[in-house]
């Protein structure tokens, strides 16, 4: 792991994380290149201001919850190629793109270059509530490939719209900005690495 990497869990221990690449509970139905672990990985400047949002949202009784953050150049590599092959598993298209075919996540959802995951200072998150660890209501779920799940889609409900402002608005506080199409993806503007993209392995 570069020195300026960090596991998130030993600087803001209170974060939850659940990276799904390192699982098969994810878009591809499998365990994902370059994950062999369960763990959060990313640079020491985003874990930082990552535990300060989350100190703040705990005044309100709520908490950070991370499904990835560093992603390996081979993992990026490994969705391009799952872009590029047959479809081959119709639960999880069904769950996570039922509205279109694999082929069409290629830059609309899936970075046909790098990904700025690679980088370490960009993460995929929610909010959840601290007592219950129960995710708050966004609209969708995680990795949801449809334009419902684009940040400002006004065809969710009230409470969605709220919770999705409240994370936009506390991460932007902190100098995080949004990937428009995806509630979910955040990354760090004055990130220490804007030109370098790692491969090192998340374990």
């Amino acid at each position: 792991m570069h020195k300026d990497f960090v596991y998130i869990n030993d600087v803001a221990p209170e974060i939850i994380t659940d990276i799904r690449y390192a699982t098969t509970n994810n878009f591809t139905g499998k365990v994902v290149i370059g994950y062999e672990k369960d763990v959060c990985i990313m640079t020491l400047k985003a874990a930082k201001i990552l535990k300060q949002i989350n100190a703040e949202l705990n005044q309100y009784g709520m908490n950070l919850k991370i499904f990835d953050a560093y992603r390996p150049k081979m993992a990026a590599k490994s969705f391009l190629d799952w872009a590029n092959s047959n479809e081959d598993n119709l639960n999880t298209k069904e769950i996570y793109y039922p509205n279109i075919n694999r082929s069409e996540t290629i830059g609309n959802y899936i970075a046909d270059t790098l990904s700025t995951h690679s980088r370490g200072s960009t993460v995929d998150l929610t909010i959840i509530e601290k007592n219950t660890n129960n995710e708050l209501e966004m609209g969708t779920i995680f990795d949801f490939f449809d334009k419902i799940a684009n940040t400002a889609n006004p065809n969710i409900s009230n409470e969605a719209k709220k919770n999705r402002l409240l994370l936009k608005s506390v991460m932007e506080k902190y100098g995080f900005q949004n990937l428009w199409k995806e509630w979910w993806h955040y990354t760090l503007i004055d990130e220490p690495f804007r030109d370098e993209y790692f491969n090192f392995i998340v374990k």
